[in-house]
């Protein structure tokens, strides 16, 4: 099997995937080091693919498939795990975080978090670097790029984060 076929084959596994995969795994099934995966997923990146990598591994955004929101919140940086697990206890995947800077303008921030595991790993990381959230440069206010399977998942997971008082209101 030549390069071309091989990134062929990556992407019908990932369309196909139903979690991610890692470059560990893809390298055993190819026979191939992991670092060709990782140059593989690069050069399918820039041929326009959207894969995304998450802590646990590769997957392929297929908008097709998903109801896709941004919704704006505003809490303090200690109940950011407890904002995120909302969102992955419904089943949802939190695509970014996006904060408004008075300087920068649009600062987007990838999450690619679909599970308590992804938020506390997230978190975990942000601790150990000593790393501040993004939406503490805007006094808390964010918003979230977040997927769902359906209209309903949408609506409890508002109702839920209305419930905590994170859903930002308009008024």
């Amino acid at each position: 099997m030549n390069a071309s076929e091989r990134r062929s084959q990556i992407l019908k596994i990932l369309n196909s995937a139903s979690s991610p995969i890692s470059a560990s795994a893809l390298a055993s099934r190819f026979n191939v080091s992991r670092q060709i995966i990782v140059g593989d997923i690069a050069l399918l990146r820039a041929s326009g693919s959207e894969i995304n990598a998450t802590p646990r591994g590769y997957t392929l955004f297929n908008e097709d498939k998903l109801f896709t929101r941004r919704i704006a919140v505003c809490h303090d940086a200690e109940s950011l795990k407890e904002e995120l697990y909302i969102f992955v206890d419904h089943g949802c995947h939190v695509v970014n975080v996006i904060v408004d800077h008075p300087i920068y303008g649009q600062l987007t921030g990838e999450l690619m978090l679909s599970s308590r595991y992804d938020v506390d790993r997230f978190a975990e990381r942000c601790r150990e670097s000593e790393a501040l959230p993004l939406s503490c440069l805007t006094e808390g206010i964010h918003l979230h790029t977040v997927t769902f399977t359906d209209e309903d998942m949408y609506r409890r997971v508002v109702e839920e984060l209305d419930r905590k008082g994170f859903l930002l209101k308009t008024n």
